[in-house]
C-alpha cells in the first residue's frame, strides 16, 4: 500500500479525540457508566490505513478509538456501546465502555481480563495460515499486558508458526498506576522481540506517519508468509487510565501538560500538515464545526435507542 491520504488519516484522528472528550463530559455528568480515555493514542489509526479493512482482523486494544473510527465503526455504534444500549454491536449492552467487538466488521471481543484478546488474534491468524486466503491480524495491548504470560506464549507461537499477525503494544508507560520502571527491567518492550525470532520494531507515537511506516511494512511482512512483528508504540495517556481511576494520586498535573506538549499526535500532525501548506486554521475550525455535528447526532440517536430487555440477558450465554 502507498502513503496513506494524511487529511483522511488526520480527521480519523480529530474525531477520535472529540469522541473521546465528549465520552469524559459525558461521564462527568453522569449521563454514562465507564469511560476509557483514548487520548494521546490516536496514531493507531495508522494501522486501518495499512491494512485492508474488507478482509481482515483487528484484536484492539481498549484505547484503539481511532482505529476503530478509521476502521469503519461509526461514531452512532461508539455512543450505542458507550450507553449500553440494545443496538450495540459490541455486546448489545452487556459489556463496559471500550470493550470493543464488531462481528460484521471482524473486529474481535475485548474482555475485562487483560490480554485475552492476544491468544484469541493468534488463533485466528493460524485459521488465516491453513486457508492461506492473506488476510492479516492485527493485535494491540498496552505495556502492562506485555508482561503477562498470555502475550509471551501468544507471540512465540506465531514466530514459530510464522502466522499473518501485527502485535503492538502501545506503550504509554503506566500500566494503570504502575510505571514501566516497575513492571520490567528494560526500557523497550519491543527487545522482547528477539528472543521468540520475531523483528521488534520501536515507533514514536506522537509521529503518525512513522507509526504508519512501520505497520506498512510489518503487515507487508505477515502478508507474505514471513510471520510476525512486535511493534511498540511509544505514546502518552492524556487523562487517567478510565473514569474509575485519580491519577493525580502517581502523576502530576505538570507531567501531562508536558507530555500534552510534546507528545500529542493530533496537535503535531496538525502542525506538519500546515507546515507543508496541506491544511490551515479555517479549515481545521470548519472540521472541528463539522465533526462535532457528527458526534452531536450520533449521541442523540444513541440515547434515543432502546435499552435491552430483561428477556434477552442469557441470549448468546452457554451456561
Amino acid at each position: 500500500m502507498t502513503a496513506p491520504n494524511q487529511l483522511e488519516l488526520y480527521r480519523a484522528m480529530f474525531l477520535a479525540r472529540l469522541v473521546d472528550e465528549r465520552m469524559w463530559q459525558l461521564i462527568r455528568l453522569g449521563k454514562g457508566h465507564f469511560a476509557v480515555p483514548a487520548s494521546g493514542h490516536e496514531a493507531s489509526a495508522a494501522f486501518a490505513f495499512a491494512m485492508d479493512p474488507a478482509r481482515d482482523y483487528l484484536a484492539p486494544h481498549y484505547r484503539d478509538l481511532a482505529m476503530l473510527l478509521a476502521w469503519g465503526v461509526t461514531p452512532a455504534e461508539i455512543f450505542c456501546h458507550f450507553f449500553a444500549k440494545a443496538n450495540d454491536p459490541a455486546s448489545g449492552g452487556r459489556q463496559m465502555y471500550a470493550h470493543w467487538g464488531h462481528a460484521a466488521l471482524r473486529v474481535i471481543s475485548v474482555s475485562s481480563p487483560q490480554p485475552n484478546q492476544v491468544t484469541h488474534a493468534v488463533g485466528i491468524a493460524l485459521a488465516s495460515k491453513y486457508r492461506a486466503d492473506k488476510t492479516v491480524t492485527w493485535c494491540g495491548f498496552g505495556d502492562g499486558s506485555s508482561s503477562k504470560g498470555d502475550v509471551h506464549e501468544s507471540m512465540n507461537f506465531a514466530a514459530i508458526h510464522k502466522l499473518p499477525i501485527v502485535f503492538c503494544v502501545e506503550n504509554n508507560q503506566w500500566a494503570i498506576s504502575v510505571h514501566q520502571s516497575k513492571q520490567m527491567a528494560i526500557e523497550n518492550v519491543a527487545d522482547r522481540a528477539a528472543g521468540y525470532g520475531m523483528p521488534g520494531v520501536v515507533v514514536d507515537g506522537g509521529d503518525v506517519l512513522k507509526v504508519f511506516a512501520a505497520a506498512q511494512k510489518a503487515v507487508a511482512r505477515a502478508r507474505r508468509g514471513d510471520g510476525p512483528t512486535l511493534i511498540e508504540m511509544k505514546c502518552a495517556r492524556f487523562y487517567a487510565h478510565t473514569s474509575n481511576d485519580d491519577d493525580a494520586r502517581y502523576r502530576t498535573k505538570a507531567d501531562v501538560a508536558k507530555l500534552r506538549a510534546t507528545q500529542d499526535p493530533v496537535e503535531l500532525f496538525k502542525k506538519q500538515l500546515v507546515k507543508e501548506k496541506k491544511w490551515n486554521a479555517a479549515q481545521d475550525e470548519a472540521l472541528r464545526k463539522e465533526l462535532l455535528a457528527q458526534i452531536d447526532d450520533a449521541q442523540a440517536f444513541a440515547e434515543a435507542s432502546p435499552d435491552p430487555i430483561a428477556e434477552d440477558a442469557f441470549k448468546h450465554a452457554y451456561a
